[in-house]
C-alpha cells in the first residue's frame, strides 16, 4: 500500500483511492480537516467503535495522509492532523464532496460548514475554475483533449 517510508506514491494509486474511500476513513479525514483532531472528540462525532477507529487511524498514518503528536505525557494519547501531501489532495476532494452533498442534501437542510482562505482570511466557497480563461468549471463544460462533445452526447443517449 506506501512505500518504505509509508508516504503514498504514483505507483500505489488504486490502494490509495481504495484506502481513503473506505467510508471511515473519508469520515475521519474529513473530520480532521473541519478540527476534530482527538481519538475521543472523533469516536463520538463518527459513532465508530474504538477498534475501527484504531485501525483506520493508523492506515491513514502509514499512507502518510495524518501525522499524530501526543498531546499527554502520562498516556498515549493523541492528537491528529492532516499531513501537507494530505492537504493537497484530500481537502480539494473532502471539500467538493461536502459541498455537493449539501447542495443535493434531500431532508432537512444541515449548515454549510464555513471555509476561510487564510490568504486573505475571507470566508470562501471554493470552486474548480479554467487555469486559461478563470471561468468556473462545471461537469458539462468539460472533455479530455481530443473527446468531441457529439461523442459523449451520443454515449449518454445510448445508456438512457
Amino acid at each position: 500500500m506506501a512505500d518504505r517510508t509509508g508516504h503514498v506514491t504514483f505507483q500505489h494509486g488504486q490502494a490509495f483511492l481504495a484506502a481513503i474511500s473506505e467510508r471511515w476513513s473519508y469520515q475521519i479525514l474529513r473530520e480532521v480537516f473541519f478540527g476534530v483532531r482527538r481519538f475521543g472528540e472523533l469516536k463520538r462525532t463518527l459513532g465508530i467503535s474504538a477498534n475501527i477507529l484504531t485501525s483506520r487511524l493508523n492506515d491513514l498514518t502509514e499512507l502518510g495522509l495524518l501525522s499524530r503528536r501526543a498531546y499527554r505525557s502520562d498516556k498515549p494519547w493523541y492528537e491528529y492532523e492532516l499531513t501537507e501531501a494530505a492537504r493537497e489532495l484530500v481537502v480539494p476532494a473532502i471539500v467538493a464532496i461536502t459541498r455537493w452533498a449539501e447542495g443535493h442534501a434531500t431532508g432537512g437542510e444541515e449548515a454549510r460548514r464555513p471555509l476561510v482562505h487564510t490568504a486573505c482570511g475571507g470566508e470562501t466557497d471554493p470552486y474548480l475554475a479554467c487555469s486559461a480563461c478563470h471561468q468556473p468549471i462545471v461537469a458539462s463544460t468539460l472533455l479530455p483533449l481530443g473527446v468531441q462533445e457529439e461523442e459523449v452526447k451520443g454515449v449518454s443517449s445510448q445508456t438512457n
